[in-house]
């Protein structure tokens, strides 16, 4: 089976389309999202909508909880702060709906999902060898997936400690027996350098993982931050992908 493992959509829609078209291009059956699928981008309702209709396993990520009150943004930047408020004011009962009934962390077989790390499901980057090291430490899957950085990732766990490194796009990586921690990067906005959108491809069946960028109209999602009154910095930096 092969499973599109997806993440940071933050409610660009037109990112998220094209993603989703490209993926089942591929033969992927199912969707795992990872959190921060709302926030920054115009199109809350329209995106989980989408996400609700793939029939995607979810996860909470901090913009979700911020969108819906149940956190606050006063550890947000200013800039993410707005959106997050202005997304509130956004948000259709049905989407505030599916939002308020996801959990933190979700376990699919092999699998644990979340959006930060393991240890701090919601804010922790894992970006340092001490958070991989907390997170391998409360796994209890052999494989685990991960957003929240925007930026793809593999991780692995060996005798001689963690090692990361970057997938190469289109390059299958072999899933080898664990512990592997992945991160698909950000669908909706990227912060590589790479402004195309980001995700990561599962094939159970061959114990692989590919990572995949997808070109997509970046000109329309800026064109909608600018109708609904997003801060232009959040719409110039799609192009840059900052």
């Amino acid at each position: 089976m092969r499973i599109a493992i997806i993440s940071d959509v933050h409610s660009n829609l037109v990112a998220l389309e094209a993603v989703l078209a490209d993926a089942e291009g591929r033969g992927a059956e199912a969707i795992w999202n990872l959190g921060d699928t709302v926030g920054y981008g115009p199109d809350p309702n329209g995106v989980v909508a989408r996400v609700a209709e793939a029939g995607a396993v979810s996860v909470l990520g901090n913009h979700d909880a911020a969108a819906m009150g149940r956190i606050g943004t006063e550890w947000f930047n200013r800039l993410a702060a707005e959106a997050a408020e202005w997304t509130r004011d956004q948000l259709a009962p049905e989407t505030a709906a599916y939002l308020g009934g996801l959990g933190e962390v979700a376990r699919e077989g092999e699998w644990s999902l979340v959006h930060g790390t393991l240890r701090e499901p919601m804010w922790e980057y894992l970006i340092t060898e001490e958070a991989a090291e907390g997170h391998f430490q409360r796994q209890e899957t052999p494989y685990s997936a991960v957003g929240h950085t925007h930026v793809p990732l593999l991780v692995r766990r060996g005798d001689q400690g963690v090692e990361g490194s970057t997938p190469v796009e289109g390059e299958a990586a072999a899933l080898g027996e664990g512990p592997l921690c992945l991160n698909p990067g950000s669908v909706g906005q990227p912060r590589d350098g790479d402004p195309r959108a980001s995700y990561a491809l599962l094939d159970g069946d061959r114990g692989t993982v590919t990572h995949h960028r997808v070109v997509y109209d970046i000109g329309e999602t800026q064109r909608r931050m600018a109708d609904a009154g997003l801060p232009r910095e959040l719409a110039a930096r799609l192009s840059a992908g900052r």
